[in-house]
C-alpha cells in the first residue's frame, strides 16, 4: 500500500503530485494491466524480443552519437 505523510501547511495539490509520482514509480498500474489482460506466452516472448531489439538499437545510437 502506498501512502504519503502530508506535512503541516503543505498544499494539497503538492501532496497529490507527490503521491502520483510515488504511485507511478512503484509500478502498480503496470502490474495491474499485465495481470488484467492475458497474453499467450509466445506473444510475450515476441514482445520481449522486440523490446530487446529497440533497447540495443537505442544503445548503439547513443554510443555512435
Amino acid at each position: 500500500m502506498i501512502g504519503i505523510i502530508i506535512q503541516e501547511k503543505e498544499n494539497i495539490d503538492r501532496a497529490i503530485k507527490r503521491f502520483k509520482k510515488k504511485y507511478e514509480r512503484s509500478g502498480i498500474l503496470k502490474e495491474f494491466k499485465r495481470r488484467t489482460f492475458f497474453q499467450k506466452p509466445s506473444i510475450e516472448k515476441r514482445l520481449e524480443r522486440i523490446k530487446a531489439k529497440r533497447r540495443a538499437a537505442r544503445e548503439t545510437a547513443r554510443r555512435n552519437a
